[in-house]
């Protein structure tokens, strides 16, 4: 499950981790955003040892979308070490998201 956690900022969340950070960005009105939130608790739940997962949300932190130029949403971004290493917009299964991230950090799907 996500956990609400608060941070100083968003470069500290996503580099001070010692896994790698899923970061789902959604607002509160987006539908689709809605049908990630129970895809992204199974994927956390399956992936708990692996990966982080993080929600921002865009209508409180617009400056962090710009800056990640989310234009679509959900958009989640995969950062490893800092750094985006994948992005993934639209919904997707939380077959289909365990898959893509474990490729995209080399392991086995």
């Amino acid at each position: 499950m996500a956990v609400k956690q608060q941070f100083s900022s968003f470069e500290e969340l996503v580099s001070g981790s010692d896994k790698p950070v899923l970061v789902d960005f959604y607002a509160d009105w987006c539908g689709p955003c809605q049908m990630m939130t129970k895809i992204l608790a199974q994927v956390s739940a399956q992936m708990k040892d692996e990966i982080k997962v993080a929600k921002i949300d865009t209508e409180r932190y617009p400056e962090l979308a710009s800056q990640h130029k989310i234009h679509a949403l959900p958009t989640l971004l995969l950062f490893k070490d800092g750094q985006p290493i994948d992005r993934i917009e639209g919904v997707v299964t939380a077959d289909q998201l365990t898959s893509r991230v474990r490729g995209m950090l080399g392991g086995d799907a």
